[in-house]
């Protein structure tokens, strides 16, 4: 007897629905074959359902079985068909009804004692579920407020197979899992307060201004300024995620299996990955091809500590996504894309030892080595970070003192404003952040003062800047001016963003 079940897959952060076409022959010498381009992971789950069926009481047909799972030009990975094959064996063989799961669909990986466990990429086969107009959707009891999140169908969570057969066969019905809400939601990170970090008010006005425009910051200094505690602190001034932003953060983490206890990703992501990261772990890729770091701080904040450090090829494949805020990955399989729109936080040291340009310790680094060290960097990928800030040591009397700094609260309420006001501005639009503008955008929503335009006009020759800085410089201004609430640029703000562009590029 043939039947057919409904299922589905991710292709990088797609979801492909494919159908499950079981047939259970009355005649033939007994086998269990699976065609449609698996791989050993998925042939490997004959075994999982052969175990799981007869672990939950029912009889595995002694008949050759064969199951074509289509489109057969489609890779099949993962073990997220082991239930949909079990059903439509268990269909097949006159033990469920094929009739009562026509507009159904099934995903999940089976146990040899029945269990049915989590599989990745629950959120994106439940964006596709949604266009293919699925009523039912079965996932495993821990994969439920990932899929419930969509109200249009119904999601049934199942624990076992043999509560599913039963569900199935109406027995003994599972409630269907409530919809997921996203509203009251709590951020429980707690991070480290900007009050606890002594002096460096210079550096922590230019992560404000980072946080509030989206740009990206490269902070240099000498060790022990507090780079890194500043750079581990930043999450905290960042406004909460909206809901569109939670769904696109949590689609990439639900594809390699990495969502919260809470079903989604609520907080904004922190990437720090270290300097002997491979190409691929940054970039993403791979035989089947993932997404890397870059994407995993999509909407989030990258990391990159000991700057300098990481090979400069890998350092130079950063150079198309920060523009574009997307991937694009080229493999014989096919080419895939995913968003990687970060906030990327940069700190280095002056030189190899750390000490060049420190008041009093003496660096021991010759010439060449120092400028070697430096040059590993490139001016194009500097030239696309907007805001270089020199961190100096921090002073004895500051780090002494008694009295707390700003807290990151109040900083946060500052930046929260900024973006609301860009979210007004790019109403319409598909970008959220200055940050994001293109440079006919520039045009359009960064009006300058007289006197503001003049500046921006003379540093333009004096300093030789590219078209690129002319533009960041403008698209920082306007991120300083929204901190102020001013609707036009004015000099002093083009003046403040000014001092952030480094001298040697």
């Amino acid at each position: 007897m043939l039947s057919f079940i409904k299922t589905g897959t991710t292709i990088g952060l797609e979801g492909v629905l494919i159908d499950a076409q079981i047939d259970v022959a009355e005649r033939g010498f007994p086998t269990f074959t699976i065609v449609g381009l698996p791989t050993k992971g998925v042939d490997e789950a004959k075994d999982r359902i052969r175990s799981a069926i007869f672990n939950s009481g029912f009889e595995m047909p002694d008949s050759r079985i064969t199951i074509n799972l289509a489109p057969a030009d489609i890779p099949k990975q993962g073990s997220a068909f082991d239930l949909p094959m079990a059903i439509g064996i268990l269909c097949s063989t006159g033990a469920l009804k094929q009739d009562k799961i026509i507009h159904s669909l099934f995903i999940g990986e089976l146990s040899l004692d029945g269990k049915i466990r989590r599989v990745p990429g629950v959120i994106s086969i439940a964006l596709m579920a949604r266009k293919q107009n699925i009523d039912t959707l079965y996932v495993p009891l821990d994969n439920a407020l990932e899929a419930s999140y969509f109200h249009e169908f119904i999601v049934i969570p199942v624990n076992t197979l043999q509560e599913l057969i039963l569900h199935l066969n109406e027995e003994v019905l599972i409630s269907p899992s409530p919809i997921t809400s996203l509203e009251n939601r709590q951020n429980t990170t707690t991070y480290i307060d900007f009050k606890t970090i002594k002096g460096q008010y210079q550096a922590k006005r230019a992560m404000e201004i980072a946080g509030a425009g989206g740009h990206n910051i490269h902070l240099k200094g000498v060790p022990g300024a507090g780079k890194t505690l500043l750079s581990r602190a930043f999450p905290g001034i960042l406004p909460e995620m909206v809901r569109e932003e939670i769904l696109e953060v949590s689609q990439i983490y639900s594809v390699i299996g990495q969502t919260s206890n809470q079903g989604f990703i609520l907080e904004r992501p922190f990437r720090s990955p270290h300097h002997t990261t491979s190409r691929i772990g940054l970039i993403g890729g791979g035989s089947m091809p993932g997404p890397g770091e870059i994407s995993l701080a999509h909407r989030g904040i990258l990391f990159l500590d000991e700057f300098p450090e990481f090979p400069r090829s890998i350092l130079e494949s950063l150079r198309q996504p920060m523009e574009d805020g997307e991937v694009t990955i080229s493999r014989a399989a096919g080419t895939l894309r995913f968003p990687c729109r970060f906030l990327l936080v940069a700190a280095s040291n002056p030189c190899p030892c750390g000490n060049y340009g420190h008041p009093t310790k003496k660096c021991i680094c010759i010439s060449g080595s120092i400028l070697r060290y430096q040059k590993r960097l490139s001016g194009p990928l500097l030239d696309r970070i907007d805001l270089h800030i020199t961190i100096p040591p921090v002073d004895e009397e500051k780090l002494m003192s008694d009295i707390d700094a700003e807290d990151s609260l109040s900083i946060r309420e500052r930046v929260q404003k900024a973006r609301e006001i860009q979210t007004v501005r790019f109403q319409g639009t598909k970008i959220v952040m200055n940050s994001e503008m293109t440079s006919h955008q520039v045009k359009q929503f960064c009006k300058l003062e007289k006197d503001a335009e003049d500046l921006l006009r003379m540093a333009y020759r004096k300093l030789s800047l590219s078209a690129r800085s002319y533009f960041k410089v403008i698209k920082v201004a306007r991120t300083i001016a929204d901190l102020k609430g001013e609707d036009k640029i004015e000099s002093t703000s083009v003046a403040e963003a000014l001092q952030y562009r480094p001298e040697d590029i």
